[in-house]
């Protein structure tokens, strides 16, 4: 196969619908520009309603932008339809053919582009044993389970060898364990093949996953789009915050700044941490600590109190109320450390690096 992939440019693209109850205009997509590179896995991530199924649907063709332009390899395609597009969609539903067999399923869209039987047979072979289902041709799809089904719908979707492959929620159909699988195995295809993917998903660990940049949408807005790591830890907002992974937020006033070190008053207690944004003394601040960054411990920074010591494996979930914040404590590894019972007084502690500040 070879890789042909294209990049995908929005360019201020609004999709406006009415609302049947109120009967005014509301923006389901919102002045979205987007620039996603050749060859990268990007995934749209965000709460239901947040504008990313539209979004991915505009690029394909199913629905049509009234506002903006979309380009494909700097085409621009507005006008094309979705089969006149270089662009490939994998279903939540699968959407596979139920009277045709694995390999009349797969083959489909090279048979609508008449490409000579010999050359369909050996591209279809070739896919299938990429997707590792060497042998299952004959089967019809109503005797595959879901992860197999799955995987003839990514089949169908590459063999046609698409500049972009799109993927609309496609593994929530699949109970957990099977969901892991399959999204390192899209991720080992993707990266294989070179070919560029957007990927659309509410789950967070799946967008982490998987995704060389993560575009977090509300309310039909980017919301912030940088790689995983950027995101968690250096979120945009509160919304961006809280919604990859779990966060503690702690309000304070700014007292002091020392180069990037900028000394915070929390509940009448002062912690120093490192921002990368210059504060003015007096400024309220907002300090996001993922659990995993903060410790539990003897002494610190702010002295909390015990509400929750739950012991859960591989981890010590506390939770603790510092004044009246809730701050959540994943203590990792907690078999040879002093374990903190309900109603005990200890300190919460971190590191000034592991914090970020809005």
């Amino acid at each position: 196969m070879l890789n042909k992939s294209k990049g995908v440019f929005l360019e201020h693209i609004s999709k406006i619908y009415v609302d049947p109850k109120t009967g005014k205009d509301f923006y389901a997509v919102n002045d979205v520009s987007l620039e996603i590179e050749p060859g990268s896995f990007v995934t749209l991530l965000g709460p239901s309603g947040c504008g990313k199924t539209t979004t991915l649907r505009m690029i394909a063709g199913f629905e049509s932008p009234d506002v903006g332009e979309i380009y494909l390899g700097g085409e621009p395609i507005n006008e094309l339809t979705p089969n006149k597009r270089d662009t490939a969609m994998v279903f939540q539903s699968y959407a596979l053919f139920p009277h045709y067999n694995v390999f009349d399923n797969v083959a489909y869209g090279l048979k609508l582009r008449k490409i000579p039987k010999d050359q369909i047979a050996e591209r279809v072979g070739n896919i299938l044993e990429m997707v590792e289902m060497t042998g299952m041709e004959t089967r019809m799809t109503n005797q595959l389970s879901g992860g197999q089904q799955q995987r003839v719908a990514l089949a169908r979707a590459l063999v046609v060898e698409p500049g972009v492959l799109l993927f609309d929620e496609p593994l929530s159909n699949l109970d957990a364990k099977l969901r892991v699988t399959m999204r390192t195995e899209i991720r080992r295809i993707q990266q294989k093949l070179g070919i560029t993917a957007v990927y659309v998903t509410h789950d967070q660990s799946e967008a982490m996953s998987i995704s060389d940049q993560i575009i977090i949408m509300r309310k039909g807005e980017v919301a912030q789009m940088g790689t995983p790591t950027q995101i968690y830890y250096h979120p945009a907002d509160e919304f961006v915050a809280d919604f990859i992974g779990e966060a503690n937020f702690l309000d304070g006033t700014v007292k002091q700044m020392n180069g990037n070190d900028c000394v915070v008053s929390v509940h009448d207690h002062d912690v120093v941490v490192e921002t990368d944004v210059p504060r003015s003394v007096g400024d309220a601040v907002r300090i996001v600590l993922r659990p995993e960054a903060v410790q539990i411990s003897g002494s610190g920074d702010l002295p909390c109190k015990v509400e929750l010591s739950c012991f859960m494996g591989s981890y010590q979930n506390y939770h603790v109320m510092v004044g009246d914040n809730l701050v959540k404590i994943t203590d990792f590894n907690p078999k040879n450390k002093k374990i903190y019972e309900v109603g005990d007084k200890a300190y919460v502690k971190f590191d000034p690096a592991n914090v970020h500040v809005l």
